[in-house]
């Protein structure tokens, strides 16, 4: 059974369509105005091997917050719908990853409770065009979204560039992890009988 999800958001500030296939082999076509988030977004296809198609538009011109918070909110929506019931996925995943300096940990619980811890501490800069703070907006709209329980540690860091690359790849693998299919429980992953 495909795990596969199309979502669109159109407001007044974006327009934003995401298709996704978690049972993919990392292919990603990423169009958006903030070449630094759409590489990032290359990164979760990549290391989370999920095909992942982002059309966005927003009113960068005011600045990427908007665009960066809406595409974390339909990401999120996206992977909610291609889980289904989340029979049978193994629920938790982590990633404990370098990047040269940089050291990030992110764990996951697909849980359907959304909750969210960021201990990355960030000075305010840009990398390109785009705010280094709105890594944290995107990760939270994220699990808010996703119903998700999102914890991401930094260790180690001093290279902006390494510490959000790092984040993002160490989120991609925990994600890849916790959204598998787990072939010895075929069952919803909680002794509830569903998640919530």
């Amino acid at each position: 059974m495909a795990r596969c999800a199309k979502v669109e958001r159109n407001s007044r500030e974006t327009r934003i369509t995401i298709e996704l296939d978690l049972d993919g082999s990392g292919k990603a076509n990423i169009q958006t105005p903030l070449p630094f988030l759409s590489h990032m977004l290359e990164q979760i296809a990549r290391h989370g091997t999920i095909d992942l198609s982002v059309f966005a538009e927003g009113d960068v011109e005011i600045d990427g917050h908007h665009t960066t918070e809406d595409i974390g909110i339909v990401l999120g929506k996206a992977v909610l719908d291609a889980l289904g019931d989340r029979r049978g996925i193994r629920r938790y995943g982590s990633a404990t990853l370098p990047m040269d300096e940089a050291l990030v940990t992110a764990a996951l619980d697909l849980s359907g409770r959304p909750f969210f811890v960021w201990r990355v501490d960030l000075p305010k800069a840009k990398l390109g065009n785009w705010d280094v703070e709105l890594a944290e907006v995107f990760f939270e709209a994220f699990a808010r979204t996703a119903q998700a329980n999102l914890h991401i540690v930094k260790h180690e860091g001093s290279n902006l560039h390494h510490i959000i690359e790092i984040s993002f790849k160490a989120f991609a693998r925990a994600l890849r992890e916790a959204a598998s299919l787990d072939p010895r429980s075929p069952d919803v992953p909680s002794t509830k009988g569903m998640l919530d």
